[in-house]
């Protein structure tokens, strides 16, 4: 489960949920254990992408860069107009780009993986209870 959340969090194409329902139906874990081994999965796979955003920025000019400067910058401008509360989105597949920006903009690091721990274990803590179909 760890290494599946952790993909998941980084820009590889992976996803952790499959995992973590049939591992949950199964009884497989006791379930803090299984939310505690996907949530720091995950996080950790964010704080990687926060590390490569801190770095990768040197590289904008490479022509093997994954985003032309228009799209970096409008990135970058998305993330200044809505701050360091839209790590609260990292929880969704679509937005661990976030995570990255979060690092080329040099968020503080407390902050972000206070916001992003919230989102993460938060995410698998909903996808729990739906599955024991107590939400």
């Amino acid at each position: 489960m760890f290494v599946t959340a952790f993909g998941a969090a980084t820009l590889l194409p992976a996803q952790s949920e499959i995992l973590f329902v049939g591992l949950q139906a199964r009884d497989a874990v006791p379930l803090w254990l299984l939310l505690t081994v996907a949530s720091v999965g995950n996080i950790l796979g964010s704080a990687v992408n926060y590390l490569m955003g801190r770095g990768i920025e040197q590289f904008r000019h490479r022509r093997w860069f994954p985003l032309t400067e228009a799209q970096l910058d409008r990135t970058q401008d998305w993330y200044r107009r809505w701050g360091v509360w839209s790590l609260l989105l990292s929880w969704a597949p679509f937005a661990d780009g976030i995570t990255v920006v979060a690092g080329i903009l040099r968020t503080r690091w407390w902050v972000f993986l206070g916001l992003v721990s919230i989102a993460k274990a938060g995410r698998y803590a909903v996808l729990a209870g739906v599955t024991a179909g107590v939400l």
